[in-house]
């Protein structure tokens, strides 16, 4: 039992199918390590009552038969999912203490699948920021160093991951919040093609670019949850009627003759050298397996970050406008009229990080500017996207960096937005495309902290991403380092 945590979520149901460990125990184990290390933050809801009511209803579906590969698997959600038995509160204090009536469909999926839900987890607020600073309940502290970020959006998602809380959380990308903070925190995070994975029940940042993903141990986990995730939503108008996959099914494929996309354009300035190391290092890994690195520019990406902070922040003014004090959400004690009213609740609920964001969109949405500046970035959006596509003429994947640096200290970063967004400059890219792209660790950098490697595959190819990204971790085990204090 005590090192149980210490095992990926296959290694788990493989124990659990030959019933040397029951849900119950497992959830008991993650409810009792989640305890201990509170300090980290990574946790915003936890609620032992309703883990261990779905953990033994887990072990009576077993004990019935039902033999399904998640069932009884602890895992966690991003607060940015709507849930029935926890709060859900996208880490902003206009939600504070909001239940909703429902489950998001991501919930009710991997419910249905038999995972066990140990609780909400941290994030930046509304889902906007890339360190997880700008919860309003506080930071979350990266496992290897408590001194650094772990990311954000999903930080709580890939902090809990990297410390061996849960082996299972759900995230969500928008500009990179699930690759960035996988590969600030070592850990492993998958974001599947735009529409994919329903929307229904995510509380929305940008519509055109939200997307459900996971954070995992292992490649193989990410297939496997993967799989019970995706599918169509009729709920969801953004979603993609396609059948479902088992994304696992090419995992054990070898990688030869794989061509492999190597964008000059993410090696170039402003790239910290040891993160350069470490990539260059991995790739070489992916020859020695047999795969052909193919050479590609990309020379439209560096219109990534402009393009995405013109876009999401334009959603973004739209879809906030929904809290307003009325109906649900934070209400000013204090106001005059109703437009004090919402005044107030708005500027009390909301922090800095949304605020900055829907100035800057519904400035960019407004008469005069709409055609100059929203039009303009939609437009530059389709030439990434077409750009994705020519590349992806000469290669099977595309593989570099997934951020500048390792992950920076807590608060260096606070007072410059723009060095915060530009965090983003190889995730974004991929986000505004739609296309399936994840972070797997490949090494470490200055202070010893994390490196990831971002895998990129065109639309609905996420059994060949994952096939990749898995058989590099046969040949490396950079993916089973623990940080000190976790083991």
């Amino acid at each position: 039992m005590n090192e149980l945590h210490l095992a990926s979520a296959a290694e788990l149901s493989r124990l659990l199918a030959r019933g040397e460990v029951s849900s119950e125990d497992l959830a008991r184990a993650c409810l009792d390590r989640i305890e201990r290390h509170r300090a980290l933050n990574a946790f915003l809801d936890v609620r032992p009552e309703a883990t261990l009511a779905q953990a033994r209803a887990a072990d009576r579906r077993r004990a019935a038969g039902d033999q399904g590969r998640l069932l009884g698997v602890p895992m966690a959600h991003k607060d940015i999912f709507v849930t029935r038995d926890w709060a859900s509160t996208a880490a902003s204090r206009m939600l504070e203490g909001y239940r909703s009536p429902f489950d998001a469909t991501v919930v009710e999926r991997l419910d249905q699948a038999g995972m066990v839900c140990l609780g909400k987890l941290n994030c930046d607020e509304f889902a906007m920021g890339s360190s997880n600073e700008n919860s309003a309940f506080g930071p979350v502290l990266n496992p290897w160093d408590t001194r650094a970020v772990p990311g954000g959006s999903s930080g709580g998602s890939a902090a809990a991951v990297a410390a061996r809380l849960t082996p299972v959380a759900t995230a969500t990308d928008t500009g990179g919040s699930i690759r960035e903070p996988a590969a600030f925190t070592g850990v492993t995070g998958a974001k599947p093609t735009y529409g994919r994975p329903s929307r229904w029940g995510m509380i929305a940042f940008a519509s055109s670019l939200d997307t459900a993903g996971v954070m995992t141990r292992t490649a193989e986990d990410a297939a496997h949850v993967l799989s019970g995730m995706l599918g169509f939503d009729p709920r969801d108008s953004t979603s993609v009627d396609r059948p479902p996959e088992d994304c696992a099914r090419d995992l054990e494929r070898s990688v030869r003759g794989l061509r492999i996309g190597v964008p000059k354009e993410f090696f170039g300035d402003g790239l910290s050298p040891d993160v350069e190391q470490a990539v260059r290092q991995a790739l070489a890994v992916y020859e020695g397996l047999g795969a052909e690195l193919v050479d590609i520019s990309l020379p439209n990406v560096r219109l990534g970050i402009p393009v995405y902070y013109v876009v999401a922040p334009a959603e973004a003014s739209s879809n906030l406008s929904r809290y307003d004090g009325v109906r649900y959400g934070h209400r000013a004690t204090d106001y005059g009229d109703l437009v004090d009213m919402i005044k107030r609740s708005r500027a009390e609920g909301l922090g800095a990080e949304p605020k900055r964001r829907i100035l800057v969109g519904t400035y960019v949405l407004s008469h005069g500017y709409y055609d100059a500046y929203y039009i303009k970035a939609q437009k530059v959006r389709r030439l990434i996207a077409d750009e994705f596509q020519r590349g992806f003429a000469s290669c099977d994947i595309i593989a570099g960096p997934v951020t500048t640096s390792v992950a920076f200290d807590i608060g260096e970063n606070a007072s410059d937005p723009v060095s915060m967004y530009l965090a983003d400059l190889y995730t974004v890219p991929g986000s505004l495309a739609g296309i399936p792209s994840m972070s797997v660790p490949c090494g470490f950098g200055k202070a010893q902290r994390p490196v990831g490697l971002q895998l990129i595959a065109n639309y609905f190819e996420e059994a060949t991403m994952l096939r990749a990204a898995h058989q590099f971790q046969l040949a490396t085990d950079w993916h089973r380092r623990v940080p000190d204090g976790f083991a």
